[in-house]
């Protein structure tokens, strides 16, 4: 993976707020998931020694996901809600990235925790070496699976990798959905991601790599969790055509953006 090289923060950027790291939570329907979640990092972003955020990013929810984070800030840590109209993951991490407040880092989890909140410490420690983007990892050396994902999901995980190596290059989990990224590099970076759907962090990758963005993997503790909002056939289908035109429109966007760089 390339070097990294930080882009610090700057008083003069009008989008810098009030908490060094903000975490959003895209959120579906996910009222009887996210008090679970909203606790574990609470209590461990308490212990750390900045300022931080939650924001849970509601994504058109029919259920209490938006009511019942009015119940969840906790002492220290604020929790709030943005609405996002646009339906899709993508969509909903967009908005959260496009108008987060943090001065120094901001990133996403999903609202089960797959992936514990401990893990915070790891990508924290890389994005102080100055990685622009860090990606938590189920496929680096000493990441631990304890509950995998059903035989047939992980047959269609393999196949997914391969077709996705021409975008993403060498990254080795593009899914895995704990990712970080300084803050500026991930306002400039989100403002041209147009996937929506669960192949958006495809175009995050690639348009990172066409930004020239410093960009590493760390390995992550990963359970499988019950009550996923993909399906495997029909959102399978609607991912291979955002991954067809995502590979034509890649080139585009390197083309783009070497003249903008001129």
């Amino acid at each position: 993976m390339d070097a990294p090289v930080p882009i610090p923060a700057t008083a003069s950027d009008p989008a810098v707020g009030f908490c060094d790291l903000e975490l959003l939570i895209p959120a579906y329907n996910e009222e009887n998931r996210l008090a679970p979640t909203v606790q574990a990092l609470s209590e461990h972003l308490r212990g750390l020694p900045l300022t931080a955020a939650l924001r849970v990013i509601d994504n058109g929810s029919s259920d209490r996901t938006a009511e019942c984070v009015d119940r969840l800030s906790a002492a220290g840590i604020p929790v709030t809600v943005t609405g996002c109209s646009r339906r899709g993951k993508g969509a909903a991490v967009s908005r959260g990235m496009i108008t987060t407040r943090a001065t120094r880092w901001v990133g996403f989890c999903d609202a089960d925790l797959a992936t514990p909140a401990t893990a915070l410490d790891d990508a924290l420690e890389l994005l102080r070496d100055g990685w622009h983007v860090v990606l938590g990892s189920r496929r680096c050396h000493g990441a631990r699976i304890p509950v995998p994902q059903p035989a047939l999901r992980r047959l269609g995980g393999a196949g997914f990798r391969l077709l996705t190596r021409r975008l993403c290059g060498p990254v080795a989990d593009t899914q895995c959905g704990f990712k970080f990224f300084q803050a500026q590099a991930a306002r400039r970076l989100f403002a041209e991601v147009t996937a929506t759907g669960f192949a958006f962090d495809l175009e995050v990758i690639a348009r990172a790599r066409a930004l020239q963005l410093s960009l590493t993997e760390f390995p992550v503790m990963w359970n499988d969790q019950q009550g996923s909002t993909f399906r495997p056939f029909a959102d399978g289908l609607r991912v291979a055509a955002e991954l067809w035109r995502l590979h034509r429109t890649l080139p585009r966007i390197h083309s783009r953006l070497s003249e903008g760089a001129g």
